[in-house]
C-alpha cells in the first residue's frame, strides 16, 4: 500500500520562486517523478546537481506543492493541485506582494506588450466577458 504523504503550510503554499515553479510544473506534466528522473532529466538540461534538484523538491514538499510516497524504497514525487491551481496562486500572491494588490500594472503591460497572440487575447476576452458577467450578477 503506496500513500501521498503532504505536507501543508498556508504561509508557504503563496511563496514560490521561479526555479520551483518551473520544477513543479515539470513534475507536473510528467504526474510524478522520483529525484533521480528530475535530476536526470530536469536538472541535466539546466546544469543542476541531483542534491540541488532533491532540495527543491524537498521545499516544494514543505510548502505543500507536492506530495511523495514510496514505492519500491524510492520516492515519487506528485503535485498536490493541479497546475492550474498552482499558478493562480502565485499570481494571485505576485499581484499581492509586487503589484500591491492592484491589477492596472498587469493590464497596463499587456496592453502596451507585442508578444500577445491573438489566442492569447481572446483568451483574455473570455476573462473580461466573465468578470462583467460575475459583476452584473452580484448587482443584481
Amino acid at each position: 500500500m503506496t500513500t501521498l504523504v503532504v505536507m501543508e503550510d498556508e504561509d508557504a503554499m503563496s511563496s514560490i520562486g521561479d526555479r520551483e515553479l518551473a520544477l513543479l510544473t515539470w513534475v507536473a506534466e510528467r504526474g510524478e517523478a522520483s529525484v533521480g528522473e528530475a535530476a536526470e532529466e530536469y536538472g541535466g538540461e539546466r546544469g543542476l546537481a541531483r542534491s540541488t534538484v532533491l532540495t527543491m523538491m524537498e521545499r516544494l514538499r514543505r510548502k505543500g506543492h507536492l506530495g511523495r510516497r514510496r514505492v519500491e524504497g524510492v520516492y515519487r514525487y506528485a503535485p498536490t493541485r493541479p497546475s492550474g491551481e498552482v499558478l493562480r496562486g502565485v499570481v494571485a500572491s505576485f499581484v499581492e506582494r509586487t503589484l500591491g494588490g492592484s491589477l492596472s500594472p498587469l493590464a497596463a503591460y499587456l496592453a502596451e506588450a507585442e508578444s500577445v497572440s491573438p489566442d492569447e487575447l481572446a483568451e483574455l476576452e473570455r476573462i473580461v466577458a466573465r468578470l462583467r458577467s460575475r459583476r452584473r450578477e452580484d448587482a443584481r
